[in-house]
């Protein structure tokens, strides 16, 4: 008797086991959707007062430069502690018509002070002009891991480890990496770690298959992840999409090749209720990869655009991943910076 009571109880406990599991994901779809974009837009609007946020989502606008790089710069070439301390010599047809940073000590790394407007205004650093108000150098960046190998067009590594700092505080760290073998065959990595936890990543390589992620996270949870896999290269865009990747916080929506719908999961279970993409070529104003949005639909039969759920957010995110895959600091502040310090030391000056 006790064995049949015991055998009742444990088929009745995996049977409520079963069906909470499944009525959590069916009745939570809405409010783990609300929960996620709540996170995302906390999350975007604690990191965008930040110096960091100022920093990474910097544009070509604001950022513009007209260098090409042609040489080949190892950490030996510049590393040191480097002022900002320019001189008042003008050399035309230079790389930098003025000697910008003089190295002041010895150091493994590559470490560079200087006037935070330098950094949050380039147009100071590219087209510098004599000035006569002094500004401190409160800016500094320590990059502990830097090389730009060029062997030939299209044949490259890149990598660039960084930390910030402003005033002294903690502004941030990167990570940034980058190599090419052929005109389609390139790996590039972008991380950027903002302070209190949060961090910003974009990922993308051509190939055979080409594919692309942009992804928020606080440490080890994900707030937010976009990605697509493609057959063939980038330029095929989205007529030869294989796969598509959609977490907000644990929401996952999924779209592969041969399925007619799209999945949804809740915590990794699926919903009955599909959703469905909108696409339009004609559009940008949809999800945080351009000309599409997504139309979810909820088990109480309302609907909703993801565009309208992230909409005070998505174009801060459309920013960052462009600035993150673009790595317009990295190249318009480091590299330029290394470039002129490297120049300066080959004897590339009169």
């Amino acid at each position: 008797m006790k064995k049949n009571i015991i055998a009742v109880i444990v088929i009745m406990g995996v049977i409520a086991w079963s069906c909470s599991k499944v009525d959590s994901g069916n009745n939570g779809l809405k409010q783990s959707v609300e929960k996620g974009v709540a996170d995302i837009n906390r999350a975007v609007t604690k990191i965008s007062s930040t110096a960091g946020y100022q920093l990474i989502s910097m544009n070509e606008a604001t950022a513009k430069s007209d260098f090409n790089l042609s040489d080949t710069i190892d950490m030996n070439d510049v590393s040191g502690i480097w002022d900002f301390q320019p001189d008042t010599i003008y050399r035309s047809h230079e790389f930098c018509p003025y000697k910008l940073f003089l190295r002041t000590a010895e150091s493994e790394n590559m470490v560079i002070n200087l006037p935070e407007r330098m950094v949050f205004h380039p147009k100071h650093l590219h087209y510098y002009e004599p000035i006569d108000t002094v500004y401190p150098n409160n800016f500094t960046i320590t990059a502990t891991d830097y090389h730009i190998y060029m062997n030939w067009f299209h044949n490259y590594e890149y990598k660039l480890t960084a930390g910030l700092s402003l005033n002294d505080e903690n502004a941030g760290n990167m990570d940034v990496s980058s190599t090419a073998r052929s005109e389609h065959s390139i790996a590039n990595t972008s991380r950027f770690n903002f302070t209190d936890g949060y961090s910003i990543a974009a990922v993308w390589q051509y190939g055979d298959t080409a594919t692309s992620s942009f992804s928020l996270t606080k440490g080890n949870d994900t707030l937010f992840k976009e990605s697509n896999t493609f057959i063939g290269h980038e330029y095929h865009h989205m007529e030869m999409e294989k796969q598509y990747d959609l977490t907000i916080g644990a929401v996952e929506i999924k779209k592969t090749t041969g399925i007619d719908s799209i999945q949804v999961f809740v915590d990794g279970v699926l919903q009955q209720n599909a959703a469905e993409i909108i696409t339009d070529d004609s559009d940008t104003t949809g999800s945080v990869c351009h000309k599409r949005d997504i139309l979810l639909t909820f088990d109480d039969g309302t609907t909703e655009k993801l565009s309208d759920l992230i909409d005070p957010v998505r174009e801060q995110l459309k920013t960052l991943r462009e600035s993150l895959q673009n790595m317009y600091f990295a190249k318009h502040i480091v590299d330029y910076i290394a470039m002129s310090i490297y120049f300066d030391g080959h004897g590339y000056h009169d």
